[in-house]
């Protein structure tokens, strides 16, 4: 029993030096001297200000990707101590003590020196050479782009690490695919592979062509599969439920969970909470929750409320009308009613009130009980500072000649009848009695008389109406728009008959006494949808450039110029490596077409053991010799 003791314990470990070697150049080359340049370096303005938000808990909207590299990004800080004091105003202010410059740097440059090894096992797993993985290693150790954005506080390094994870993670499954299916290890690079997909698409959208890349891969594998008449078809459906659930739900997981702990972390309202619905701003401590919190629930008639615009675009406004009136004569000739101006306004406001009336009563306060507004229900919207009701009548508004004008109706004793009775329209309803609700519900305002429905149309008005934004009456028939909904912001029951006691009312600060919060997937839902739909607005980068540009190198970035030594850091490419890199490519396409069509003449250069498919066939080539190892025993 005790023989054991008898005899040694012997553990062999196989080395490969090449690895090792490349992991410490690789290691050396992105972490020496690591704090230089102490000072802002290119967009560590922008992730730095990311990483401020994360460590003071305030939320942030970045349209550039999904929260998770930001995430990577602040561990770093947060293992260094930072605590999110400092001014990311301009690229070359000097960092302050404060601020753990190597910390914040260290977890890209990490990312970026394992990559190098990464190369040389991706390039022994397809069954080259290990004088041909060295190589590519080599590549990618020198080259000066790849060190440049390794030692800065920037994403592209841990993207470019997970992409070649994943793709090093699937050859590795591939390859122990015919040896032992559904080992330990069979499955540990399985969902390796998924996790490395979900963590490169939750750094940047552009991680999401290598995820397809694997996918497409993995679908002729699959293929390949169901037609192998040596597996059973149950041993076949275990092998793509395994795929399916590695591929296909761990990334799904992962990305969701990226952003479960994003909003979790970031719980404060910070200084882009414009952007989002009124109902995600008053889930954030802070900011709107304060003002919303504990506002009356369900709208009912009496009740003064703030109308948002739901689409926010260009600007989140809301309904907004003063005393001054259209002009008479617009700068086109047309003419208009020369009503009171109802605009959108994208700052709070006093004049941003309305009151909710019952177009059978003139009572302007809410009744006891409460008597709350269902869809379908005819309402008047009264202006709360000078009381004139929301009116549209068939009169060109003036940005949008296709459109109603919106006014306030002032009565000037002419053939003009005031046309104010709008129909409720609840667009989020669950059923045809729902009541109209504070924040949660988006609702539609259609005139009765000519079936219009209230529209933000998202043109600045002249200076005769102050730049504000027009609203305008759009007829049904075209179609259903965001920028046609409103949502209550804030909202409380009016209790004041006089106008007087009316307007000190509209100026004091609403009750605060309950919170009402979005579920993860209602928050998830909006905050993907913005990241999506934000970046396509944006005005071209002055550093864009097109792919021929960084092919040919005709275009580099200058990152950071010291004031007074004038040391320069610029983002580059190797020369070298690019130009060859470059040529080999085009060499290979026209080969490719060269033995391609001569195959088709039935001239077989290759033998088919070369042809490649399905990928990755070189698989089938002869393993190369192994390199040079140390074995030790201990």
């Amino acid at each position: 029993m005790l023989g054991f003791l008898k005899r040694p314990v012997v553990v062999t470990a196989d080395i490969n030096l090449n690895i090792v070697a490349l992991t410490g150049v690789g290691l050396l080359s992105r972490l020496w001297r690591l704090s230089y340049p102490r000072a802002v370096v290119f967009d560590e303005v922008y992730y730095g200000q990311y990483i401020s938000f994360y460590m003071n808990r305030v939320f942030f909207l970045d349209d550039s990707g999904p929260p998770f590299g930001h995430m990577l990004l602040a561990l770093g800080g947060y293992l260094g101590g930072f605590d999110g004091n400092f001014l990311w105003n301009r690229i070359g202010a000097e960092y302050t003590s404060n601020v753990p410059v190597w910390a914040l740097r260290l977890l890209p440059a990490l990312a970026g020196a394992l990559s190098v090894p990464m190369g040389y096992q991706i390039v022994l797993e397809l069954r080259f050479s290990h004088c041909a993985a060295t190589g590519a290693a080599l590549l990618l150790l020198i080259e000066n782009a790849l060190i440049t954005q390794s030692r800065l506080m920037l994403l592209e390094s841990p993207l470019i690490f997970f992409n070649l994870l994943a793709v090093l993670s699937y050859l590795k499954f591939f390859n122990s695919q015919k040896h032992s299916p559904f080992s330990p290890r069979w499955w540990f690079w399985l969902l390796l592979t998924g996790v490395a997909c979900a963590c490169a698409v939750g750094i940047k959208y552009m991680g999401i062509f290598t995820y397809l890349l694997v996918l497409g891969v993995a679908a002729v594998h699959a293929w390949h599969l169901i037609g192998d008449q040596s597996l059973s078809n149950v041993h076949v459906f275990c092998h793509l439920l395994a795929r399916a659930v590695a591929l296909l739900v761990t990334p799904v997981v992962l990305y969701l969970l990226f952003f479960y702990v994003h909003l979790t972390l970031l719980y404060r309202s910070g200084p882009h909470d414009q952007i989002m619905s009124s109902a995600f701003q008053a889930s954030l401590e802070g900011g709107l929750a304060r003002i919303t919190q504990g506002q009356p629930l369900e709208v009912a008639f009496g009740s003064q409320v703030t109308l948002r615009n739901v689409f926010g675009k260009p600007l989140p406004c809301w309904l907004h009308s003063h005393q001054n009136t259209y002009p008479i004569i617009y700068e086109n000739g047309r003419g208009s009613s020369h009503q009171q101006q109802v605009t959108c306004y994208p700052f709070k406001d006093v004049n941003n009130w309305w009151i909710i009336k019952d177009p059978g009563r003139h009572q302007l306060v809410v009744s006891n009980p409460p008597r709350p507004v269902r869809h379908g229900d005819v309402v008047q919207l009264v202006h709360g500072m000078t009381t004139r009701l929301l009116n549209t009548h068939d009169v060109a508004a003036p940005l949008s000649p296709h459109a109603q004008e919106v006014s306030c109706y002032v009565d000037y004793n002419i053939s003009m009848p005031a046309q104010n009775l709008w129909r409720l329209d609840l667009v989020n309803r669950q059923s045809d009695k729902d009541t109209w609700k504070t924040i949660l519900s988006a609702v539609r305002f259609v005139h009765l008389n000519t079936s219009a429905v209230l529209k933000l149309s998202g043109a600045h008005l002249p200076d005769w109406g102050f730049r504000q934004l027009e609203v305008v009456g759009e007829k049904l028939s075209r179609g259903h728009h965001e920028s046609m909904a409103w949502n209550v912001e804030e909202h409380r029951y009016g209790t004041s008959q006089e106008q007087r006691d009316r307007e000190l009312e509209l100026h004091a600060p609403t009750q605060v006494d309950v919170s009402r919060n979005l579920s993860f997937m209602a928050r998830f839902s909006e905050l993907q949808w913005r990241m999506l739909t934000l970046r396509g607005e944006d005005a071209e980068h002055k550093y864009s450039s097109t792919p021929l540009e960084w092919v040919t190198l005709d275009t580099n970035i200058a990152y950071w110029l010291h004031p007074r030594t004038s040391a320069q850091i610029h983002l580059l490419g190797n020369i070298v490596i690019w130009t060859s890199a470059s040529l080999a490519t085009a060499a290979y396409a026209l080969l490719f077409l060269w033995h391609l069509l001569r195959r088709r003449r039935d001239i077989h250069d290759l033998p088919e053991d070369a042809v490649p498919l399905p990928l990755p066939a070189c698989a089938r080539l002869p393993a190369p010799p192994a390199p040079a190892r140390l074995a030790a025993r201990f």
